[in-house]
């Protein structure tokens, strides 16, 4: 028992050392300013108002790639905050992101990397090809961007990676079977 603690706790300090490694959000640069950007981009009322505005204004098949991100985003967000409710892990110590740290205190698992994964991996089943390239390049650009940012460990985001590419691969699978549905 005692060992496994041990290796827990190193593999909580190895965490935290490595995810301090990578912040730059109290240090004033252009890395630090696009860190910012990135960060915010993986917002889920960002996201929920840009899709609402494609699937009311675009053309019918961008509009039903809107409805299933939608929904993915949804159930992503039901994910995240249960996890989190179980885990209560606190967001690491720091000044930028008071948002984040106000509305929701708790890091495990990140839900910015949860979205921003299942929409990539969802992409690749809603296409077109060139949509899920891009999404595949921001995505891991906004895991990487949380971290530096002060507001996440880089467990966080794995775990927010792997919790959203799961839901993204389980919305491919359903989408051809449900597709009456949206």
């Amino acid at each position: 028992m005692n060992d496994t603690l041990s290796l827990r706790q190193k593999a909580q300090r190895l965490d935290v050392r490595l995810s301090r490694r990578m912040w730059v959000a109290e240090q004033p640069s252009l890395l630090r300013s696009l860190a910012a950007v990135l960060a915010h981009s993986g917002d889920s009322w960002f996201w929920g108002l840009g899709l609402l505005l494609v699937w009311i204004f675009g053309s019918a098949e961008w509009g039903a790639r809107a409805r299933w991100m939608l929904a993915a985003i949804f159930v992503t967000a039901l994910a995240v905050f249960a996890i989190k409710l179980l885990v209560r892990r606190s967001r690491p110590a720091g000044a930028w992101g008071q948002i984040y740290r106000k509305t929701d205190p708790h890091s495990f698992p990140s839900g910015h990397a949860a979205r921003a994964v299942m929409l990539a991996v969802l992409a690749f089943s809603l296409g077109p090809p060139w949509f899920a390239a891009v999404l595949c390049i921001w995505a891991p650009l906004v895991m990487l961007a949380r971290v530096a940012m002060g507001v996440h460990y880089l467990s966080d985001v794995l775990a927010g990676a792997l919790l959203g590419g799961g839901i993204g691969l389980f919305f491919g699978w359903v989408m051809p079977r449900l597709a009456f549905l949206l």
